[in-house]
């Protein structure tokens, strides 16, 4: 029997564009298996096929075959992939490698054994091709497999049939295939018309058949299609690339970023090696550096990138056995425990693992700079080199020249000779506002060694870092691409730890480094007056002049001493304590960026977990600041410091505890902290009410200020006593009125409750929130001297937002019919109290505090605890259970941490002094807390 393909080609160790993956290359655990040796695997399959009766029985058997077959192999690489599992180029070819000796035995069963011809005709003629990726000879377990079966001319019966038996054999094997059947012709006309196929062409890789069929395509596609198309095929690349990326997230450091289309992702180095393909016919990613598009040192970069994040992806995809390429949280813990990643100095190996990720992730990113500079100096990216024609230029200083509209350097020799060049070619780009050319970013990357010790103290030097900050309006841009190229960490070397230092929650949006980075941008931001109506605040605080130089030194350093056991905010001051005065700061400026830096989180916290309604959360505060200028800077860069989190982290709640925590505490700072107490606040509380309801009889106003015990006064506004006058004005005894009304000025939405007071009210309350999906922000409770219970709670929707007014109806009338006892708060939340998957493995450790220092007239109990829906009822609802009475609860919420304050009295209205009370109530509440998270847990 003739069989109509010719033998394959002898394959090399790195693919061609037209050779396969190598058998000889895999390891012999691998290679050994008999799958790889098609001549006598086939033989051994015609044999068995031979005993079938008819076509379905031998497709079975093939199938049967083959499964068991890559079942093995499948093992079998895995298996060696755990022996190196940081490193995957090997396994990726050996993925590729039995995806080749699949498709050939079943191109032999299709053509030997279902549709043989003994002497086929020059039409009937067929060859097989991968493309895309699986033409790179580079596969995960789970990519798909993308085939082109190429014909001569118009597809045959027969060839139509050796396809459908292929695909049908192939889709029994569960493989997902994408395939196109062409002729050479069809091809050249839609890779014209469609930049996808065009590039699936490019990395297009004989597998079997009749090659002479591939070599014709091979020829005419460089001679008919990529000849002299270079530059419309580099701008289509780019512009898909910057799409890809906004479609992702448009930044590198995105919480799950996705391993293949994310910015510094395998996409984005396999555009480099298609373009280069393309203009020079590269045959592997090595040759590069042949063509002068990299230094052999950036060529290591890339491999050593493209080598780490295919073990990801490989990862990836052996652990949800399916192509899934995004790193989402619950697969990062266990992708950087297959890699290898330990517990280590503070840190969970997670966050190692993606400290590292993104860094290769950055490196893919200059990679790609330099690659484009060499590519726009040969083939000249249209939108590049015209950039400089239309723009007023500013005169250059002497050293530096324009290429395609970057700065660059004219002598690299004379630039090398001055070291503290490495740092003005920053303030260069600033000041002149142009981008700085990849070129002289290679050379600064390349000369890092030179800023030595020496130069880091240097006040010429600290002179230069200064005026980067201070000087042009927007240091942001210039501080990232010092950051990316290693001159941050060489000037700064306490600096280097956070570069790309993830840190494993949903709260921060950003690694340590790009959220400096951001904190600084929003200080240009407030200077160039930006956002002055939405920071007023910080807005006038600036403008009324301020130490620019000791903000910007501040938040430059504010989280420097992250990654550490230790407190980092203590740590940070420390090192604080070295920097600024290299940094050419004063003696004093060094003591306040010290200062700024130990106290960073301060007035967040008190803003944040403190009841601001209670005077000596005020007079706490003012004792840690001291005076007006500290507290302005500390407001300030408390701002910066939020909204350098993510874009999502700032709110109207956060602004409108801030503004009064700085207004409240710069009037005690100016008028004394005596002025800060609760008869003065109940003073003006009731005479405010009496102006707000002068139109009700003065009767009635005298009735509804005597019933209120004094802390009411203190802490709601005169706004939400109005509400409450008017829900107590002739409540019947057994009667619940509610009044749920959007706060805009909180971002949240303001639930009001009064009823008459009973044990656990709090908790009640809670429980029918959260049975309504809501996340309490904030809240009061207050009992009258005539026995009704005044409630507030200020909520917000799944999404962190007010709740829409048309939502509220069907809010209150949930809350209603839990009020009443129409759901059993405890049993209905069993099946609502869950923990996303993706999100459970996010773990903080529980720690609970009781203070009496910080309330004169309660204890403030302080859970620490993992978030969770229910959690707030679970620990009301102890608290109630251990005759405990809630005043207030202040909930602060930093993505899957909560921090809940409880302002509590025992049932004699007393502190909990003793300590054993403390530590058995300390025990139930943990106890509440475990139950619930197992409860959260469960599947």
């Amino acid at each position: 029997m003739i069989l109509p393909q010719e033998a394959s080609p002898a394959r090399a160790s790195e693919p061609g564009p037209d050779t396969g993956a190598s058998r000889t290359t895999l390891p012999a655990a691998i290679g050994g298996h008999p799958i790889f040796d098609s001549d006598r695997f086939c033989t051994g399959l015609m044999s068995a096929c031979a005993k079938e009766e008819d076509a379905r029985a031998r497709r079975a058997r093939i199938v049967e075959a083959l499964a068991v077959a890559r079942a093995e192999a499948l093992a079998a690489i895995a298996a060696e992939f755990a022996s190196h599992p940081r490193a995957a180029s090997l396994t990726v070819r050996a993925y590729a490698a039995l995806m080749d000796a699949t498709v050939e035995v079943v191109f032999r069963m299709a053509t030997g054994l279902f549709h043989p011809l003994a002497s086929p005709t020059e039409g009937e003629r067929i060859a097989v091709l991968a493309v895309g990726g699986y033409g790179r000879a580079e596969m995960a377990p789970h990519s798909d497999v993308d085939l082109l079966f190429l014909t001569p001319w118009k597809t045959t019966a027969w060839a139509e049939s050796v396809i459908e038996s292929m695909l049908y054999i192939l889709w029994d094997l569960k493989l997902k295939v994408g395939h196109a059947s062409r002729t050479v012709k069809d091809c050249l006309r839609l890779g014209r018309e469609d930049y996808t196929i065009r590039t699936a062409l490019l990395e297009r890789r004989f597998l079997t058949g009749h090659q002479p069929l591939a070599d014709d395509l091979r020829r005419k596609l460089r001679s008919e299609l990529f000849k002299g198309t270079e530059a419309e095929f580099i701008e289509a690349k780019l512009a898909e690339r910057a799409e890809r990326h906004k479609r992702q997230g448009g930044q590198r450091y995105v919480l799950e970023p996705n391993v293949k289309e994310g910015k510094g992702g395998l996409r984005d180095l396999q555009t480099l090696y298609w373009i280069g393909k393309y203009i020079h016919g590269v045959r592997r990613a090595a040759d590069l550096v042949e063509v002068g598009l990299f230094r052999r040192e950036e060529y290591a970069t890339f491999a050593a990138a493209e080598d780490f994040l295919w073990a990801v992806r490989c990862h990836l995809h052996l652990i949800t056995g399916r192509a899934n390429d995004q790193l989402t949280f619950d697969l990062q813990v266990e992708v950087a425990s297959r890699m290898g990643y330990l517990d280590a100095g503070g840190r969970r190996a997670v966050e190692h693992f993606m400290q590292d990720y993104f860094r290769h992730a950055t490196q893919v990113g200059e990679l790609t700079r330099v690659f484009l500079t060499a590519l726009e100096a040969r083939h000249a990216k249209r939108e590049a080199m015209f950039v400089g024609l239309f723009r007023r230029r500013k005169k250059l200083r002497p050293g530096y020249r324009l290429d395609n509209g970057r700065l660059n350097i004219a002598d690299p020799t004379a630039f090398l000779a001055d070291k503290l060049n490495l740092l003005r070619i920053f303030e260069e780009g600033l000041r002149t506002g142009y981008l700085i050319h990849p070129d002289a970013m290679r050379l600064v990357a390349a000369n890092l060694r030179l800023i030595d010790e020496a130069m880091r103290e240097d006040p010429e030097a600290a002179r230069i870092f200064l005026d980067l900050l201070l000087k042009h309006g927007n240091p942001e841009r210039s501080l990232r691409r010092m950051n990316e190229l290693g001159v941050l960490s060489a000037f700064i070397p306490e600096f280097e730890p956070i570069v790309a230092m993830m840190q494993f929650n949903v709260y921060h949006h950003y690694t340590v480094d790009e959220h400096t980075i951001q904190t600084i941008s929003t200080l240009a931001q407030i200077e160039r007056k930006e956002l002055i109506e939405e920071l007023p605040v910080s807005s006038a605080i600036l403008e009324s002049g301020v130490n620019r130089k000791v903000l910007y030194v501040a938040l430059l350093l504010h989280d420097i001493g992250k990654g550490r056991p230790e407190d980092h905010s203590i740590v940070g001051a420390q090192i604080a304590r070295k920097v600024a005065p290299r940094l050419g700061l004063s003696p004093e400026e060094c003591e306040t960026v010290e200062w700024l830096v130990r106290y960073h989180l301060t007035m967040s916290d008190m803003a944040q977990k403190r009841d601001l309604s209670d005077p000596r959360t005020v007079r706490d505060f003012a004792k840690v600041v001291k005076t007006r200028k500290r507290l302005d800077l500390l407001t300030v860069l408390t701002v910066c410091d939020i909204r350098g989190v993510g874009p999502t982290t700032w709110n109207n709640w956060k602004a409108m505890l801030l503004r009064r925590l700085h207004a409240e505490t710069a009037h005690a700072l100016e008028g004394g902290l005596e002025t800060v107490n609760r008869a003065k606040r109940e003073h003006e509380g009731k005479r405010a009410l009496r102006e707000a309801l002068a139109a009700w009889e003065a009767k009635d106003i005298r009735r509804e200020v005597a019933r209120h015990y004094d802390p009411y006064w203190q802490g709601l506004s005169t706004e939400t006593h109005v509400v409450f006058a008017n829900l107590l004005r002739d409540i019947p005894d057994d009667a619940i009125r509610i009044d749920i009304k959007p706060d805009p000025d909180h971002d949240a939405t303001r639930a009001c409750f009064a009823l008459a007071d009973h044990p656990g009210i709090f908790s009640r309350l809670a429980g029918a929130l959260a049975l309504v999906g809501a996340n309490v922000v904030d809240a009061r409770t207050y009992t009258s001297k005539d026995g009704y219970a005044t409630a507030v709670f200020w909520i917000q929707d799944a999404e962190g937002h007010p709740y829409e007014e048309e939502r509220l109806p069907r809010l209150r009338s949930m809350i209603e019919k839990t009020l009443k006892g129409e759901v059993v708060t405890r049993e209905a939340l069993k099946d609502r109290d869950r923990i996303k998957k993706r999100e459970r493995q996010f773990q903080f450790p529980t720690h609970i505090t009781f203070d009496n220092e910080g309330s004169e007239i309660y204890t403030m109990i302080e859970v620490d605890t993992r978030d969770r829906p229910g959690l707030l009822y679970d620990l009301t609802r102890t608290l109630a259970a251990n005759n405990i009475y809630i005043a207030s609860a202040v909930i602060a919420t930093y993505g899957a941490q909560v921090v809940d304050t409880f302002y509590v009295k025992d049932m004699f209205g007393l502190k909990l002094h003793t300590k054993a009370k403390q530590e058995s109530l300390e025990r139930k509440l943990r106890q509440a807390i475990a139950e619930g998270a197992a409860r959260a847990r469960a599947e």
